[in-house]
């Protein structure tokens, strides 16, 4: 707060200190204005973000209540603010400053939605589907009693089985417990969403979110950096696809064509590590993954975050305040329902901050918990910027700087120095492996993050309307992605990217996209400030001899917040203005040379229009009485008839599905609650 005021008093002298003749209408009471408005806007967004942090840690309908409510008096006070910014003649202030928290402050989004029964209502809809996606289970066909959540259960299930068909129930069962059930309320809140940002001069949401980069070709930027580094996906994805041959057999994979989406260890196949098993070049090396290790030596969750405190000071950063360690949700609790996907919060006042994670102790949570971290850096380093400030340079900057960080801890060389690796061995062979684990979480995941938002920038300017959702969906999938769904989708009841968090969470995506280029830029700045003299793969920044000067040019970046266009942050950084892919290509380019050998004899890409063939009655799914066709477990008994005959919706077959859901799908019924949106603009999502 302290240094808030001084740069409101700085820009206020310097106003006052300019000729009469040259001043501006109404600026110095301008910048007044904005002081008042810091004080208050603080102290109600951080009212807000404890009811969303209160919601989020307990799904109760009580706290649902008391969370629209302070959403609903966010959205009327920024109208108000925006009302009486009006009166300032702010479009021709002299301060560059000032005119840049004008124009933030009178941007209001979806707030701008006049009708406040609308805006209750869109709060509701997306409330009402972080509920559905936060309890939605998936309930065995055999014995409907027994139901899976998301998590632990059915990512487990994604992540270590190689049965092809529990792989298959898995993946099908998230989706017709979670997913079916999105596409009404999805298609209304688009509706909605658009209305209200229409009403802030939008054109649609999409065209709202990407004004956020402040970067007029942003699109193109974009197109053009995938295309740089679509030749390294393809390789990648023909090792993999020949390795998943060996595996599940030639007539489950084909040789030319997509990899159907449920064998690639992750529920929505965003990052393949979990397979690393199946593909791993050299199985007859060590491997990085130090699980084992961290259970042995008795680690936990504090322990875990401990780690990555000291990681942070060993940078010159801030460490973290007692109350993160008095109020962070470390693990997931017995005694109440919870969001378990991880996520940073900053409370906007007196240094509270926090991080919600179910953790486990694994190799992967061990890089989520120093992800999380980076984000709660970034709060306390921009924490002294005025309000509109106390963000990422751009949405990309967070979730960079949270894995730039990661990058140098999950260097073998890094484990080794923390204990977790026993023995640090210079093989060529292991630097494959390590890369072939690295490229399955970060390689494999840039198509993931690149197509999430053009579907949904699609879906809000109308060229993909509701009944074209789910075909759109996997039409991007197969384009980018190289997968296919398992089985047929059924286009009147399916709603597949519901199934993603992000998506019933309104959750921009591409800032994963633009974060998984750009940390690579930040990393390699990183390692050279810090005089490493390593490959990039195999730098630690921490363990420079000049580490504090890399440590002092990260503060300064992060301390900057969002108070200039990003080109500028990025610059102190990295010396540069302009996101490129030469860093990542940089740091994968061993794995890059030896992928192209090993794949001399195979087809690149994924031309073939081949779908995986399956079993209907032998997955669950139910043969119709007249023997016409088979259905998939989740339409039977649905309400909806898919049998000629109707024999699907027999009132005495439909009478001994054992379920309280009305829909009949095998999972239990999720109740709607009157509650608000999560607080997206308050705390950071990161993605596992």
């Amino acid at each position: 707060m302290a240094r808030s005021v001084l740069v409101y008093s700085a820009i206020l002298l310097a106003i006052l200190s300019v000729p009469a003749l040259c001043q501006k209408k109404n600026e110095s009471e301008g910048v007044i204005f904005l002081e008042e408005y810091d004080v208050q806007v603080q102290e109600l967004q951080n009212r807000a973000v404890i009811a969303g942090w209160n919601y989020q840690t307990n799904l109760t309908d009580e706290n649902a209540k008391k969370q629209v409510e302070l959403n609903l008096e966010v959205a009327k006070f920024a109208k108000e603010v925006a009302k009486n910014a009006s009166e300032y003649d702010w479009e021709n202030f002299t301060n560059s400053t000032v005119k840049r928290l004008f124009t933030m402050i009178t941007t209001l989004g979806t707030a701008a939605l006049e009708d406040e029964e609308k805006l209750e209502e869109l709060n509701n809809l997306l409330s009402e589907m972080e509920e559905t996606y936060s309890t939605g289970q998936a309930c065995e066909y055999d014995n409907p009693a027994i139901c899976l959540p998301l998590n632990p259960d059915l990512e487990d299930c994604m992540a270590d089985s190689t049965d092809y068909n529990r792989l298959l129930f898995c993946w099908e069962g998230w989706r017709d417990a979670v997913g079916r059930r999105l596409g009404d309320p999805y298609s209304k809140f688009v509706d909605l969403s658009n209305e209200a940002v229409r009403a802030d001069g939008w054109n649609d949401t999409g065209e709202y979110w990407r004004s956020w980069y402040e970067t007029a070709d942003f699109q193109q930027q974009l197109e053009n950096i995938y295309q740089q580094l679509q030749r390294l996906y393809q390789n990648l994805h023909a090792y993999v696809r020949r390795k998943l041959i060996n595996t599940y057999g030639a007539d489950m994979v084909n040789d030319k064509g997509p990899i159907p989406a449920h064998l690639l260890g992750n529920m929505w196949a965003q990052t393949w590590g979990n397979i690393y098993r199946l593909v791993v070049p050299f199985p007859d090396k060590p491997s990085i993954d130090v699980t084992d290790e961290m259970v042995r030596q008795g680690y936990d969750a504090h322990r875990m975050f401990n780690l990555s405190d000291q990681f942070f000071l060993e940078m010159g950063q801030i460490p973290m305040p007692d109350s993160f360690w008095d109020r962070t949700m470390f693990v997931k609790p017995d005694d109440r329902e919870v969001v378990c996907h991880a996520s940073a919060w900053d409370f906007f006042l007196d240094n509270d901050v926090r991080v919600k994670m179910c953790t486990k102790v694994n190799q992967e949570d061990l890089i989520t918990v120093h992800h999380e971290m980076g984000h709660i850096e970034y709060f306390l380093q921009y924490a002294e910027q005025p309000f509109p400030f106390r963000d990422g340079a751009n949405p990309g900057f967070h979730e960079a700087v949270g894995d730039l960080l990661a990058l140098s801890v999950s260097t073998p060389a890094h484990l080794h120095k923390i204990g977790l690796l026993p023995e640090l061995v210079d093989d060529p062979e292991v630097d494959i492996n390590f890369l072939m684990q690295m490229a399955l979480e970060k390689i494999a995941f840039l198509p993931f993050g690149y197509l999430i938002d053009q579907w949904r920038w699609g879906v809000f300017d109308g060229s993909i309307t509701p009944d074209t959702y789910n075909e759109e969906w996997w039409k991007l999938r197969t384009q980018y992605q190289g997968i296919v769904p398992p089985v047929p989708r059924n286009p009147d009841k399916d709603f597949d990217p519901g199934s993603k968090y992000h998506v019933p969470a309104n959750t921009p995506y591409i800032r994963y996209f633009v974060s998984f280029v750009i940390q690579f830029q930040f990393h390699e700045a990183m390692c050279r400030l810090a005089g490493s003299t390593e490959p990039l793969h195999k730098c630690d920044a921490s363990a420079g001899p000049n580490k504090e000067l890399a440590g002092n040019k990260l503060a300064e970046m992060l301390s900057m917040g969002k108070n200039q266009p990003w080109p500028e942050a990025f610059e102190v950084l990295t010396g540069s203005r302009e996101m490129s892919a030469s860093a990542i290509l940089q740091y994968f380019a061993p794995l890059t040379d030896w992928l192209e050998k090993q794949n001399e004899n195979e087809t690149l890409g994924w031309d073939n229009p081949w779908t995986p063939p399956y079993d209907c009655e032998g997955t669950g799914g139910f043969t119709c009485t007249d023997g016409s066709r088979c259905i998939r477990p989740a339409d039977k008994c649905d309400g909806i008839q898919d049998c000629d005959d109707n024999s699907d919706e027999d009132p005495i077959l439909c009478d001994t599905v054992t379920t309280d859901d009305s829909s009949g799908n095998g999972s239990p019924k999720v109740t709607s609650t009157t509650a608000a949106v999560l607080c997206v603009l308050f705390t950071i999502v990161v993605m596992t």
